[in-house]
């Protein structure tokens, strides 16, 4: 029972997030939308630079991301998710720079968030 509802949330956040070009990620009890690339099991968000500040978001720090129906936008779930600053490889750089479609990039940071399916509200 345990493992098919782990399952449910990782599909559940994976058919959302697949479609979003922004979230919205709480971090230090701060909500902020961004724009982020669902890939690979986890959200990618580009900062620093010319692009998006997100106060807060640095390295090992626990946040949120809320997950919102991809047809009706209503609030789906709330993710607990943890931040690594990372260098990513070519081939997320190059879906972050695809995903990014009115400007040219422009990031001095990359971070992954890997979602906590088990802790899914």
């Amino acid at each position: 029972m345990e493992i098919t509802r782990l399952l449910d949330n990782a599909q559940l956040l994976d058919r959302a997030l697949r479609k979003a070009a922004a979230v919205w990620i709480t971090v230090d009890g701060r909500p902020r939308l961004v724009w982020a690339l669902w890939r690979d099991g986890a959200l990618w968000v580009a900062t620093g630079g010319g692009e998006q500040a997100v106060p807060g978001l640095r390295d090992g720090v626990t946040c949120t991301i809320t997950v919102r129906s991809p047809t009706t936008h209503s609030h789906l779930a709330d993710v607990p998710a943890t931040a690594a600053l990372v260098q990513p490889e070519k081939d997320v750089t190059d879906a972050l720079r695809a995903a990014r479609l009115n400007a040219e990039p422009a990031w001095t940071e990359v971070y992954r968030l890997d979602p906590d399916t088990q802790g899914l509200q």
